[in-house]
């Protein structure tokens, strides 16, 4: 099985490229995905059977102050992925966010309805997901990851989360981008368990501060826990065929 990766270089990416060998991962000069173009050209020269698509604007904040640059990569990039990916016969992957929900209640399910978003970049995530249902044959990821060490000074206490470290994360995006043609899931939930993310944060920065998102600079959603249970009985399934 062939695998196309977008935005090999980033934080996910990386992490595939070393598990994944093989992989297939152009820079984003040579596959820039508002360029529909050229993201056609490389999807017809490497004929792939899968295409994870994992660039994205992923700075929240940013996303509020460049919003044509956010949505023109997460939207209309997605948009020239999914053609692609038809146009070669190729499944699409999407990987997608927890911020799509707004966040009031978490434990959210495969099947909830999405939103209300509360801020740009979770527009433009939700969006995104529409695009890549466009795709004749795709799976969306929704999951949410950190680099592996925690980078900022201070942590919330009052924004929950099942997002975890990517050196945790990636493994099981990989486990399921190797059976990705089998897996007849529209969408999976791929996170750990419900924290928060202080919590998260001091288990690899001990010395972290503790803030509230108030403090954020950026309207953040208060619990956007997601719930695996889906996946944790089609991991065991896919594990046992491995």
């Amino acid at each position: 099985m062939k695998i196309l990766l977008t935005r090999g270089g980033g934080r996910l990416g990386t992490e595939l490229r070393a598990l994944l060998p093989g992989i297939v991962a152009p820079s984003s000069a040579e596959m820039d995905v508002t360029n529909a173009a050229q993201v056609l050209a490389v999807a017809e020269r490497e004929r792939p059977d899968v295409v994870v698509h994992a660039a994205a604007y992923t700075n929240v904040g940013g996303a509020e102050r460049e919003r044509d640059a956010c949505w023109r990569v997460n939207v209309v990039g997605t948009r020239h992925v999914a053609a692609a990916a038809d146009a070669v016969g190729a499944k699409l992957v999407h990987i997608s966010t927890d911020y799509v929900f707004g966040g009031e209640r978490g434990n959210y399910g495969e099947e909830d309805t999405p939103g209300p978003v509360v801020n740009y970049y979770a527009l433009t995530k939700l969006v995104a997901e529409e695009a890549a249902r466009a795709a004749k044959r795709f799976l969306i990821l929704r999951t949410s990851f950190r680099p592996r060490e925690f980078a900022y000074p201070v942590a919330f206490s009052d924004v929950f989360t099942s997002q975890d470290y990517v050196d945790i994360i990636a493994p099981e995006i990989a486990l399921v981008v190797q059976h990705a043609r089998e897996v007849g899931e529209p969408v999976l939930h791929i996170v750990t368990e419900r924290k928060s993310v202080y919590e998260l944060a001091r288990r690899r920065k001990p010395d972290v501060q503790e803030g509230t998102r108030a403090q954020a600079g950026v309207t953040l959603p208060g619990d956007v826990s997601l719930n695996t249970d889906r996946w944790q009985v089609l991991r065991q399934e896919l594990l046992s065929r491995s």
